[in-house]
């Protein structure tokens, strides 16, 4: 099976949807599928590996600096490479719904060629970026409304994330058959100790929290300061912020002020790190913290997770991260913190209930495995294909297979 993948710049670093397909990319080789991807070139490194079918980049009016702060950039959409791509495959998969997708999809349709997708952005993400501040539901919801007739009313399948996706794209009735499928995580070795070290019950040692993720707006680093602010453990705390992006400026001198307060007696740090920085960081750590309140699935603290930290993770309508929470005691309501502060304080109470506990998501992990999911699309893929050509065959959902995991928690048609 020839799978094409369609997104702008796949080889940007720091951005967790062209991570994602990366990932989604080399799990399919790795089962056995050719995939070929349509992007923007390796501008970052034109000497790296690129694409297969590379595409010149799209200098976008007024917005590049803050897409280049993202670490993410768009692919021109004009060229006859787009039609050879399309003319390869027997499915064309699109990773978001910008200009290069659409020429993608309408070249597509043109050829006969089936189209799936997967759901990476709300769009919210763009908009209170875009404006500097949260708002913009109008336009947020003109912009969803233009996704949702535009492209997933044109897509075969449409790959949800979460849960919290999937019920939002059938509220708006999209004539896609969407269905619940993590992205899934690269399975990593927990180097966590089974035995905490001699001094975890010290009174006197550093806690340490991590905050995995982007440093944007919708990312809401400041909820944590302020709850940090509020916790009897405040003194203790030494801060981790993983992340780079639009507010890294902004949200790095609002940590640097709680050390400057006297409220930590650690300097926080903010900066990004690479995988394995990342991997030995929540291999120590105390707490991971999360406060998106916009977040399509939040893959960032999955591989936090594989080390056995216990997260508390914001709940909020357009997130879709709590999935991971196994209970309330890992969860907030978004942008509550005092609420945030509570649970802080909770898992820092229970020392020993916290560190038995981070075993146990370590052990839930297993069941995104990457390698089931990437089964799942390809049983996607197939089913466009023959529905393509006018084959309609039921979905089936044999036992012991990835469709059973808590990793693709449905398979629904939307209303």
């Amino acid at each position: 099976m020839r799978i094409l993948f369609v997104v702008n710049s796949y080889f940007s670093q720091g951005n967790g949807l062209d991570e994602s397909a990366r990932r989604t990319v080399e799990a399919l080789r790795a089962a056995g599928q050719e995939v070929r991807v349509l992007s923007g070139k390796n501008f970052e490194n034109p000497n790296g590996p690129q694409p297969e079918y590379p595409m010149e980049k799209f200098h976008f009016p007024l917005m590049q600096p803050m897409l280049d702060s993202f670490g993410y950039a768009y692919a021109d959409w004009h060229g006859a490479i787009i039609e050879e791509a399309i003319h390869w495959a027997d499915v064309v998969h699109l990773e978001e719904t910008f200009f290069l997708h659409h020429a993608a999809m309408n070249i597509a349709r043109k050829l006969g060629k089936p189209v799936t997708g997967t759901y990476h952005v709300h769009p919210e993400n763009i908009v209170y970026n875009c404006l500097g501040f949260p708002g913009g539901n109008l336009i947020c919801q003109i912009l969803y409304r233009y996704w949702c007739r535009v492209f997933y009313d044109n897509y075969a399948y449409l790959q949800c994330p979460t849960d919290n996706v999937r019920e939002r794209l059938e509220r708006h009735h999209v004539k896609a058959k969407c269905f619940t499928l993590s992205n899934g995580v690269i399975p990593d070795r927990c180097i966590r100790p089974t035995v905490p070290p001699a001094d975890y019950l010290d009174e006197n040692r550093p806690l340490d929290i991590i905050y995995i993720g982007r440093t944007a707006i919708e990312k809401d680093q400041p909820t944590l300061y302020k709850a940090i602010r509020l916790s009897k453990y405040a003194k203790r705390i030494r801060l981790h912020i993983a992340g780079r992006g639009p507010k890294l400026e902004a949200y790095t001198k609002m940590a640097n002020q709680l050390y400057e307060d006297g409220v930590v007696a650690y300097q926080p740090t903010v900066c990004f790190y690479n995988r394995e920085q990342l991997r030995q960081l929540a291999a120590k750590a105390d707490l991971a913290v999360h406060c998106a309140f916009v977040e399509v699935e939040g893959m960032s603290i999955t591989e936090a997770l594989q080390q056995a930290v216990v997260p508390v993770i914001a709940t909020a309508r357009y997130s879709g991260t709590a999935t991971y929470a196994l209970d309330e005691r890992s969860t907030y309501p978004a942008g509550d913190a005092k609420a945030l502060a509570e649970r802080i304080d909770y898992w820092f109470d229970h020392p020993q209930e916290r560190w038995e506990t981070g075993f146990q998501y370590a052990e839930s992990m297993k069941q995104y495995d990457i390698a089931k999911c990437a089964q799942a699309l390809i049983r996607m893929f197939q089913q466009a294909i023959k529905e393509k050509k006018n084959e309609t065959y039921p979905l089936h959902t044999p036992k012991h297979t990835a469709l059973n995991s808590k990793a693709v928690r449905t398979y629904k048609h939307s209303a």
